[in-house]
């Protein structure tokens, strides 16, 4: 979680509020921070991942505002119309296909606030940006460009401009081998033949996102008034809820935001219109526990920042445009219990006593993980969920589970194994020192006619090496201590699996049933996965185990 220190003075007269450092400190708990220190002129905190919008003085200080009650409901902000216009060319839609782009007018910059607007920027980008790959954030002085911007991909050898920060004019390969920038986010362009640029109106490359701004029109500083900002990445909707986090701190600076017009996209930025959701009375006291007039659930919504009015037996919730944590009613009924008062909810009803004790088959995926643990891998969580087509090429059609209303098409069907997301997990490693080596235990999934919902769901272990002494004998080492530690034997018989090079390959068999494979992952596979090492690996069910302990 990222640690930012605040101007303490300045927190507290965005709130308009004189509050005690002890009540600050709580205030803040419960508003999604860890505070680490507060002293005379600061306040260290560490901000949750779940609330970005915190991550500034003006988005801590508007939510300190509200839960005080100094000016609670929902804050509305608005951009002016304008001429403004981005132009997005087709070129881009193969490396960074969206952005969302807005101006903000009217600002009266200081050391302390450039270096805020600098802050946010950063932490967004490390934080909600997950470095850069989801969402670059770009900020531009305005008066030193000239409307309509392009947005548009130029191949790599045609791309020269003065980086910031930089005396002289690079080439883009040049950037991205001797410029700090382009050196640390080098691997995000790795292997694109056309490099994303904004591109004034008289010609100038403003930046070439996600490394880098250009030093003649990308470099604000205090005489500057008027911003451009812009957001680039894959998902609109990540883009256009960083840029809000962006212009609404800017607005609460002073600024005056305008829109943009993305010309090709059919669509204006930012769009600061507040989203609706609907909150049932019901599930929310069931999951709170207690029962809540009216009132209280409206004052509690407004405490956190919403706009909030009964409709029927539900509540009409407005949410923020710069929050990006409300998924579900369930996250409101949270915000309910926050603005409520943890304290104020009261004790639970005695429950009867009703012993437990941890589930066996968590027990053997612990001892398990201690064995893998000190074998020196890293663990890692990959989501349940992958690309259907890309499994259907190696596992065949008729087993993979696919998902009615996906939401991306990299995520469109159930994991078939384990291997499949330990592999993505290389490849968006691959900027990091050899050898690497990961497991993962969970759950995948295959299409079976005999189950009640057609679909059979087992928990399994996969493990891969990768680097040059990734072979047979490493994978088959590891897997032999495994079952040594655990008391059990196996037997390995010759295989064939897709997934393996031929002759490098075994199938794991345990008291008479196949449970998994082991082997060299196939160079048509590590092509797939833009790898360019030797991996191998193992992947067992371990429901066939479980009845062993």
């Amino acid at each position: 979680m990222p640690k930012i220190n605040l101007d303490k003075e300045r927190v507290l007269k965005l709130t308009g509020n004189k509050i005690g450092d002890e009540e600050l400190r709580k205030t803040l708990g419960f508003l999604g921070t860890d505070v680490e220190s507060i002293t005379k002129n600061e306040i260290e905190v560490e901000i949750f991942p779940n609330r970005p919008d915190l991550l500034s003085e003006e988005g801590l200080g508007r939510a300190l505002k509200s839960f005080t009650g100094k000016e609670k409901g929902l804050k509305k902000y608005s951009a002016r119309k304008s001429d403004y216009k981005v132009i997005i060319e087709k070129s881009v839609g193969s490396v960074r296909p969206h952005t969302a782009c807005a101006v903000v007018k009217g600002l009266k910059l200081d050391e302390k606030k450039m270096e805020d607007i600098i802050e946010i920027q950063e932490k967004l980008h490390v934080t909600y940006g997950r470095n850069r790959k989801k969402c670059a954030i770009g900020v531009y002085p305005s008066e030193n460009i000239d409307f309509p911007v392009s947005y548009k991909a130029l191949p790599v050898e045609k791309i020269v401009f003065r980086p910031l920060d930089s005396k002289k004019e690079m080439g883009a390969s040049q950037i991205l081998k001797f410029h700090d920038k382009g050196k640390e986010y080098a691997h995000l362009l790795k292997g694109k033949k056309h490099y994303p640029l904004f591109v004034d109106g008289k010609g100038s490359i403003m930046s070439m996102p996600p490394i880098i701004n250009s030093e003649e029109t990308g470099k604000i500083n205090k005489k500057t008034k008027d911003v451009f900002v812009e957001c680039s990445g894959h998902d609109f909707r990540v883009l256009s809820k960083a840029l809000n986090m962006v212009v609404t701190a800017l607005s609460d600076m002073g600024g005056s935001v305008y829109e943009v017009e993305l010309v090709n996209e059919n669509r204006k930025t930012p769009e600061l219109i507040p989203e609706e959701m609907y909150l049932d009375k019901e599930y929310a006291e069931s999951l709170i526990g207690r029962s809540f007039s009216d009132n209280e659930i409206i004052g509690s919504l407004e405490r956190m920042g919403f706009g909030a009015s009964k409709k029927g037996k539900s509540f009409k919730v407005l949410i923020p445009c710069y929050r990006t944590d409300i998924l579900h009613q369930a996250d409101l009924v949270e915000d309910v219990a926050i603005g409520f008062g943890y304290n104020n909810v009261g004790e639970e009803n005695e429950r009867p006593e009703t012993p437990g004790k941890e589930d066996f088959r968590e027990e053997l995926k612990e001892k398990i993980r201690e064995i893998i643990s000190g074998h020196g891998l890293v663990e890692a969580r990959n989501y349940n969920l992958s690309n259907k087509d890309f499994q259907e090429k190696y596992f065949g059609r008729g087993r993979i589970v696919g998902i009615k209303n996906y939401l991306s098409e990299e995520y469109n069907s159930l994991r078939y194994n384990i291997l499949v997301s330990l592999l993505k997990a290389l490849k968006v490693n691959k900027h990091h020192d050899y050898p690497q080596s990961f497991f993962e235990l969970g759950k995948v999934f295959s299409k079976d006619s005999s189950e009640e919902s057609g679909v059979k769901e087992e928990e399994a272990l996969g493990v891969v090496f990768c680097g040059v002494n990734a072979n047979f004998n490493l994978a088959k080492q590891h897997l032999d201590s495994i079952f040594s530690l655990l008391g059990l034997k196996y037997e390995l018989v010759e295989g064939k699996d897709v997934f393996m090079i031929k002759g490098r390959c075994g199938v794991v068999k345990f008291k008479g049933r196949n449970i998994g494979f082991l082997g060299e992952i196939s160079p048509g596979v590590l092509v797939d996965y833009d790898l360019d090492v030797p991996v191998s690996g193992f992947e067992i069910v371990l429901d066939d185990l479980f009845g062993e302990f």
